[in-house]
């Protein structure tokens, strides 16, 4: 099945769903991918560079407009519903999952993206959750997307994403970099996208020969980006960067990070190192991605989950074992691979060729499968579009 044939089969379930559910057809719709990122790990926080994609896998939203201030949420993946008042100042509340959603639309209001009255809103994700590829942010993003297209107003795409980033920082509770979201907002068919996280300059990758895929294997393990470890690491990050006297490791270089050596422990100058040499891995996988030179990624993916496993400390076993096996086939086709996201569990993420893609990805998982006892769950992609509106008209049963 195409990735267009899945959107359409999935959103005309959910407004069948959206029908039963509150009793009348849903009239507007929004969408957002999670994402994959090829390289640039840890590196948004530091003002550095990062190269994502957006991925196969999304959040759809549909929504009609109710005759009060109240919003309605509800969620296929939970029982619970969220019911609160449409207003600039909308409070954290239960169910959890709903923080996810409540931060974009207070936020939205706020910049003047201001539906005309409450509204119903039932929402379905196959971007699968935990596994390091966005799950949160392409919530976020399609919440913010849905409300803008209640409101017939339009956010600038990278205010958008700065406010679903906002969201996530206050209402879920997460210190996350500003990848996800802009990756969920902009993506584009085709391509992955090099961000600038400082400037906030975007450019497109070209990720459109037709014989090369993308491999995503969930270890699951599953991850959590909230917990300490992340907050640790970007702590040490910030100390490095306060050592060396640069405003963030994006302005560090090696030899800088050599001669302070001593005046870093042990740890924070690992945790430095990976910084200064992924930002410089991510610019090189930007230009030859360009270049089409696809088997020159290989060995950039491969030094970065090194670089993951020994200096930053965020891989897992199971990750390492799937970076292992993926390696061992690399005259089967695999071309490179890595862990992707915040790491401590998730996803990896492998290049490989188109024809072999299969039986790659049915070797992993077996493989993997025997040497561990977890069953692990993997999908091909290809670059996807970002987040937009979606007519319902079509697809409403009612």
């Amino acid at each position: 099945m195409t990735a267009n044939a899945m959107i359409q089969a999935q959103l005309s379930s959910l407004c069948d769903q959206f029908s039963t559910f509150f009793k009348e057809a849903p009239t507007h719709a929004a969408i957002a991918p999670g994402r994959v990122n090829l390289i640039g790990e840890h590196t948004d926080y530091n003002d550095g560079f990062v190269l994502p994609m957006a991925i196969e896998r999304q959040t759809l939203m549909v929504a009609s407009f109710r005759d009060d201030d109240q919003v309605h949420l509800k969620s296929t993946a939970f029982d619970e519903k969220a019911i609160f008042s449409l207003s600039s100042n909308i409070p954290t509340g239960e169910p959890t999952w709903s923080n996810y959603l409540r931060g974009p639309i207070s936020y939205c209001l706020e910049k003047g993206i201001t539906p005309p009255s409450g509204f119903n809103v039932l929402l379905d994700s196959t971007v699968p959750g935990g596994g390091g590829l966005s799950s949160s942010a392409s919530l976020e993003v399609a919440m913010a997307t849905l409300v803008e297209t209640l409101a017939d107003k339009n956010l600038d795409p990278v205010q958008k994403a700065l406010i679903c980033q906002k969201a996530e920082h206050i209402y879920a509770g997460t210190p996350c970099g500003i990848m996800d979201q802009f990756i969920s907002a902009m993506g584009q068919e085709g391509s992955a996208l090099l961000i600038d996280c400082r400037s906030h300059e975007t450019t497109p990758v070209k990720l459109d020969d037709p014989n090369i895929v993308i491999i995503i294997t969930n270890s699951n393990k599953a991850h959590e980006l909230s917990g300490g470890e992340y907050a640790e690491r970007r702590e040490q990050c910030e100390s490095a960067a306060r050592t060396l006297g640069v405003k963030a490791l994006r302005d560090a270089t090696l030899d800088q990070l050599k001669d302070a050596r001593e005046k870093l422990d042990p740890v924070t100058y690992r945790r430095a190192l990976h910084i200064i040499t992924e930002n410089q891995r991510t610019l090189e996988a930007a230009s030859v991605l360009n270049n089409g030179n696809f088997l020159a990624m290989g060995p950039l993916m491969f030094a970065s989950h090194e670089s993951m496993k020994n200096d930053f400390e965020i891989t897992t076993p199971e990750l390492d074992l799937l970076v292992t096996l993926a390696a061992d086939m690399a005259e089967q086709g695999v071309i490179g691979s890595r862990m992707t996201g915040g790491g401590f569990g998730g996803c990896t993420v492998t290049l490989a060729y188109a024809e072999y893609a299969m039986p790659i990805m049915k070797s992993l998982c077996t493989r993997y499968r025997e040497q561990t006892g977890i069953e692990p769950s993997a999908f091909i992609t290809r670059p996807a579009a970002g987040a937009r509106p979606l007519t319902v008209t079509q697809y409403t049963s009612m």
